[in-house]
């Protein structure tokens, strides 16, 4: 068998395996780093805001008949509101 080739081959193997650990540590390294980055923005990100605008919905209709205003609930659970006076008039 010839020792000549042997030197170059053990070169080459102890490079390869040097050029895989590093780039396994290079990979883990900006994989770590773009989680903490994905981890602040997760925090500083305003999607994740429990701003949840409520729907309109329709419980009423006003209707003007002569001089006289008159209110039809289609759904009583406001009925309270209204009788107290807590509403909000608001013109187009």
């Amino acid at each position: 068998m010839s020792f000549d080739l042997l030197f170059p081959f053990i070169i080459l193997i102890t490079l390869v395996v040097y050029l895989i650990y590093t780039r396994n540590k290079f990979e883990k390294n900006i994989l770590n780093t773009y989680e903490k980055k994905f981890e602040k923005w997760k925090e500083n990100s305003s999607s994740n805001s429990e701003k949840k605008q409520e729907c309109k919905q329709l419980v009423g209709l006003i209707y003007k008949e002569g001089y006289n205003i008159t209110v039809e609930l289609l759904d009583d659970s406001v009925s309270a509101t209204i009788q107290r006076g807590k509403f909000k008039i608001k013109d187009k």
